[in-house]
């Protein structure tokens, strides 16, 4: 993960077969209706859009060759997004706004670089995502005062999904961090923090779905976005 380099361990004998590669990383906005593209079909997304927009894209070496995309973070189905990263190996280099404009002018609707930038920081480096939920209750209650009463107890106890014994309970309230909370049209509008990363990894749905135990009501509306990826050391990753 992170910064990626040619693989170093091909014999003499296909020393002539190794092809450059040149790393890149495009930070790109998912907003509308591509908020429900599925992670894996993210991946064929992007495939099309780089043999549309022919872009040099570098390919795994061996028997079976893959087109060479990295995501250091899922995106939940559902969320959008400001900040998603995704890296590229090319097989040779380019402009960073030409490669910006070629891509984007074969996105499909609700897909858009925002910027390209050689790889600067690890993926290991990722600690946690910055939020903003818009949401509002069937039943009209003071839901801002409710979320922050939620957020205010000993424990936060939720369920969340492991893959190794299914659904655990499990305290969240050391790893949430409200930064602001509002209301706005009837809605309430929460920016916090929460862990992502190798390290530990909690879904806004998991925090929501507490939320909405807690209040003994079912959301009329919510809608998610992501708008920083955070690394270990406070700084915004890049």
């Amino acid at each position: 993960m992170g910064v990626f380099t040619v693989a170093n361990n091909l014999t003499p004998k296909n020393m002539a077969l190794r092809v450059e590669r040149y790393d890149y990383r495009l930070v790109f906005s998912k907003k509308g209706r591509a908020r429900f593209i599925s992670h894996l079909d993210m991946m064929r997304t992007f495939s099309r859009i780089f043999k549309r927009a022919r872009i040099p894209v570098w390919y795994t070496q061996g028997f079976n060759p893959r087109l060479y995309i990295m995501f250091p973070l899922a995106l939940p189905l559902g969320t959008e997004s400001d900040v998603e990263i995704m890296d590229i190996s090319l097989t040779e280099r380019m402009d960073s706004d030409e490669l910006m404009t070629r891509i984007n002018s074969a996105m499909p609707e609700g897909l858009s670089i925002n910027k390209v930038t050689e790889p600067a920081m690890d993926h290991k480096d990722i600690a946690a995502s910055q939020y903003n939920i818009r949401f509002k209750l069937k039943n009209d209650k003071d839901t801002c005062g409710l979320f922050k009463d939620y957020l205010s107890q000993d424990l936060i106890n939720v369920k969340k999904r492991s893959k190794k014994k299914g659904l655990i309970d499990i305290d969240i309230k050391p790893d949430v961090k409200l930064l602001s909370i509002k209301e706005d049209d009837g809605f309430a509008v929460a920016d916090l923090i929460l862990p992502s990363g190798n390290d530990k990894n909690i879904n806004t749905s998991v925090l929501m779905d507490g939320f909405k135990e807690y209040a003994g009501e079912e959301f009329e509306q919510i809608y998610t976005t992501r708008t920083k990826i955070i690394t270990k050391t406070g700084e915004n990753f890049t």
